[in-house]
């Protein structure tokens, strides 16, 4: 069989060790040729791949980024590939295409499918916000940035009396708000799930002054919103590849805090260090593990699927259902969340 692999969208912590381990399962247990495509779709597109063999993977377990290279595809250039899905596969030689991406990915990957280009999917985000899997790789890497970071600001706030706002990733779900501010104990989360009102933010901040904490921290996700009326607050444009832009909420909420308290607020934007560096050991085993039975999938013809962790167990599910709808934070564990604040 010849495998060809490809990672779309934004890079994540473990993205090397799934291209890591389909090589290693391909070459070595099915005697299988490899090939990566550079940047994404766009290399499929363009022709531009290589060779993976096991010199070609060795030592990139713990490396973070993609050593294929990414990219995301404008819609006009996934209509063509899904229109040319058959001789692409034909030029290539290709028996199975094994695209490693988010939710954008998966979708692509399924019009790829449903066009005729046998597909097996790899989930890859930072958000966790997949359905269709209980866990994403790169979710408890960037969990571990944001919780040493908010460890990190709670002493300088609390030297300098100040609110600190951290802003972390989430654009529609804010599973790494919710779990980085509840490993680190932040005093206030907003998640994108509910809109928040800063008059409840100013409330703990004075109750905190007035036992003596003379300091916050209040993570906040970049997709997180004021409710209707109680913050001047606008939402951004729409890009190219049809995601929000948004409009800097972190500073924006600091600003609001420190003209309403009186004391001094500062935002704190981590951005895209979540992303990058070195993936945590669960980051590099579920990968290790989706990239296995990626090509074990391939070898037995369920295409149109994608690997799926359920409880520990790596299942095969459609594609699209993986794509139905983003996974968000539900309400008990808000609920939960708040209880320990």
């Amino acid at each position: 069989m010849r495998i060809g692999v490809l990672t779309a969208g934004g890079d994540c912590p473990g993205l090397n060790a799934v291209i890591r381990s389909v090589v290693h399962r391909a070459v070595v247990g099915h005697g299988d040729e490899v090939i990566g495509f550079e940047d994404g779709f766009k290399g499929l597109l363009d022709g531009r791949h290589r060779k993976l063999d096991l010199e070609a993977v060795s030592g990139i377990l713990a490396r973070g980024g993609t050593i294929l290279g990414s990219s995301r595809l404008e819609r006009a250039r996934l209509r063509e590939a899904c229109e040319s899905s058959k001789e692409l596969a034909r030029e290539y030689g290709i028996d199975v295409l094994i695209p490693i991406g988010g939710e954008g990915t998966l979708t692509a990957s399924r019009m790829l499918s449903d066009a005729g280009l046998p597909v097996v999917g790899v989930p890859k985000t930072i958000d966790n916000d997949i359905s269709a899997t209980d866990r994403t790789f790169g979710f408890d890497t960037a969990v571990g940035v944001a919780t040493e970071a908010i460890d990190r600001l709670k002493t300088t706030a609390e030297s300098h009396q100040r609110v600190m706002v951290v802003e972390v990733m989430g654009r529609h779900a804010g599973w790494i708000a919710l779990e980085s501010g509840m490993a680190g104990g932040a005093h206030g989360i907003c998640l994108p799930e509910r809109p928040f009102d800063p008059a409840d933010l100013v409330k703990m901040v004075e109750e905190r002054f007035a036992r003596g904490k003379k300091f916050a921290v209040i993570c906040v996700a970049e997709g997180a919103h004021p409710a209707e009326g109680t913050m001047d607050y606008k939402k951004g444009a729409i890009d190219q590849f049809g995601h929000e832009r948004f409009a800097g909420i972190g500073t924006k909420l600091a600003a609001e805090l420190e003209r309403r308290l009186g004391k001094e607020a500062r935002p704190v934007i981590l951005g895209h260090v979540q992303r990058g560096g070195t993936p945590t050991a669960y980051d590099r085993v579920l990968a290790t593990r989706f990239g296995w039975h990626a090509v074990e999938a391939a070898h037995r013809g369920e295409f149109g699927m994608m690997t799926s962790l359920k409880g520990t167990d790596i299942r095969m599910v459609p594609l699209a259902e993986a794509t139905t709808e983003l996974k968000r934070v539900p309400e008990n564990r808000m609920n939960e969340a708040e209880s320990v604040f």
